[in-house]
């Protein structure tokens, strides 16, 4: 079973702007070690009026709904809220039937059709700390904060534009240190 790499990010502009519209945008870059070497491809979609919260979840759901057959998927995100969502609290309110306690789970349509995917994969959900140099979640956050402000989607994968924007933050003096040619087990360890 292949290993999919994929870290995800999600914008909304304007969430203190109340009253007015806050786009929002949702991407990642997906990764495959093939043959010795990465083989990447980029995702994206925006809403016109959204929340962080909805464009996280849309950031997984995006993806997973686009894999062909069942992958092992190793999911990386600066958004606590899908990985705890993810990893500890969808199982509890499957079992209570999408309900809690204190009333209704936001956002809870989103959530049973993410965990339908995820049902489909071998998926591991790990988080990142978010606007730390982490070089491929910046480089979604780029393409998710790109995608608010344009309202544009990529309409599946595209090839990655990852390396060109890397070489422009090197040229900047950042991220000299990454080497994104390792082997998974050298970038991904444990």
């Amino acid at each position: 079973m292949d290993i999919l790499y994929i870290h995800a990010d999600e914008s909304c502009l304007g969430n203190q702007n109340k009253g007015r519209a806050s786009p929002g945008g949702a991407a990642g870059i997906l990764e495959i070690w093939r043959d010795g070497a990465w083989e990447r491809r980029d995702y994206w979609i925006s809403e016109a009026d959204t929340t962080n919260n909805i464009m996280a979840l849309r950031s997984a759901i995006e993806v997973l709904r686009r894999l062909r057959r069942p992958c092992r998927v190793v999911f990386t995100s600066d958004s606590q809220y899908l990985v705890k969502g993810i990893n500890e609290w969808r199982h509890g309110w499957r079992r209570a039937g999408w309900k809690r306690k204190t009333g209704t789970i936001a956002n809870v349509e989103l959530w049973q059709r993410l965990d339908e995917l995820l049902g489909r994969h071998d998926f591991v959900a790990k988080w990142v700390r978010g606007h730390e140099g982490h070089p491929e979640n910046e480089y979604a956050d780029f393409l998710a904060t790109r995608a608010a402000a344009d309202q544009t989607d990529s309409d599946g994968f595209v090839p990655s534009g990852f390396e060109a924007w890397l070489e422009g933050r090197r040229r900047k003096g950042h991220l000299v240190d990454y080497t994104e040619f390792a082997p998974p087990e050298e970038r991904f360890p444990g």
